[in-house]
């Protein structure tokens, strides 16, 4: 139905941005999983595959084709909560708006709050929704529903606080639970010798797309924990710009968010390298395997002239010449690659007129020609004069 409302060229740019869109996508959340670097293995066996399969390496597409099995099976088991995530966060992007919301003044009282207990070397756990719903990762929990102020999270974080060593989540301009429970995260690569609260913070970015806020009552520093990833920060100043760019990412109408088009300008690296990538899974499948046809203007080429004779013109000097294959071989067809030949050998016999067939025409293998016109071709030639004998010098 598509196909009787656009035209063809039309089709194939939406379809060539809409998978352009969803690479630069796949690549950016790629870039923050902490299981990037198996995927891009996994991604990079999946186009392998498909190159070889296109020209022609039989054993190679064999072989890789016996790992196809193997390699989604280990995928769901060995990526499971990275893709229960993705999942969860593209169901997000069209069932729920950010649950974070906050506005500038709360975004600074969180920072204000988490600078305060760091000084006091009081520990918190501070968690902020993104658009994955966090019911499922989180246990326990005192309903609060409390304006988010100084007084109350330091009050929540006093060392005789029931509740001090769970974590608050925010939500809008509320303290929506405290004294909730996250799950750990087993990375002990990042957590090194950090506590619990590291690894829950650590644990819950494993599963979605939150951002956690970490006071360390150790050490008095302030980290962050997003997309698998934990951070220590410098400063009160540097967690306002986290939580600014988190905003901006979960929900780019915030008011303390920014731009609209804030992602995209922070993942234009992601874009630029997806766009390379589209390019080749569009001509390695696809529409660029779609049969085309293409009629180009050929340039005559003579060849045989009789050596006693010399070419003067060519009329029509070019013939067009309809020509037939994959998108992808039309796409790539150099101009010098196809030529229109017509031999003069018969000229010595007075032949002026040549017909011109498909016969005639040179072409890569694979390209078909369907038809030539005009399909004949006129020769003007003339005789080359013998050169005159040198003058015998009198006696």
């Amino acid at each position: 139905m598509l196909e009787s409302l656009l035209p063809d060229t039309a089709i194939q740019v939406v379809d060539f941005v809409l998978v352009w869109a969803l690479l630069w996508a796949a690549i950016s959340w790629l870039r923050r999983t902490p299981a990037r670097v198996g995927l891009a293995g996994l991604a990079t066996l999946v186009v392998f595959f498909l190159g070889a399969r296109q020209i022609g390496l039989g054993l190679t597409t064999w072989v890789l084709q016996g790992f196809a099995a193997v390699a989604a099976l280990t995928a769901v088991v060995v990526f499971q909560q990275d893709l229960r995530r993705l999942f969860e966060q593209i169901a997000g992007i069209w069932f729920s708006r950010s649950s974070s919301g906050l506005r500038h003044d709360v975004v600074d009282t969180l920072a204000r709050t988490a600078a305060a207990l760091a000084a006091q070397r009081r520990g918190a756990l501070i968690v902020l929704p993104g658009r994955a719903p966090l019911d499922a990762h989180i246990e326990g929990g005192i309903a609060l529903n409390g304006l988010v102020s100084e007084p109350l999270m330091l009050s929540l974080f006093d060392p005789h606080s029931a509740g001090h060593d769970g974590a608050v989540v925010v939500q809008g301009n509320r303290i929506r639970t405290f004294a909730a429970h996250l799950p750990l995260s087993t990375d002990h690569k990042q957590l090194g010798h950090r506590g619990t609260r590291h690894a829950a913070a650590l644990g819950l970015s494993e599963r979605t797309d939150a951002l956690a806020i970490v006071v360390s009552e150790e050490r008095g520093s302030i980290s962050v924990a997003e997309a698998g990833a934990l951070r220590t920060l410098r400063n009160p100043t540097e967690l306002s710009k986290r939580i600014r760019e988190f905003l901006a990412r979960v929900d780019p109408s915030s008011a303390a968010s920014g731009s609209r088009w804030g992602w995209a300008v922070r993942e234009w690296r992601a874009g630029a390298a997806a766009l390379p990538l589209t390019a080749a899974l569009w001509v390695l499948s696809g529409p660029g395997s779609a049969s085309v046809e293409l009629t180009r203007e050929v340039p005559v080429s003579v060849t045989g002239l009789p050596a006693n004779y010399e070419l003067v013109e060519v009329d029509p000097p070019s013939i067009e010449v309809m020509l037939s294959g994959s998108r992808r071989q039309i796409y790539l067809l150099q101009d010098d690659k196809v030529t229109v030949d017509v031999d003069a050998l018969l000229a010595k016999l007075g032949r002026r007129t040549f017909e011109i067939d498909t016969e005639n025409v040179t072409h890569p293998e694979g390209i078909r020609v369907l038809g030539v016109t005009p399909n004949q071709v006129k020769l003007s030639l003339r005789e080359r004069k013998p050169p005159s004998a040198p003058a015998t010098p009198a006696p």
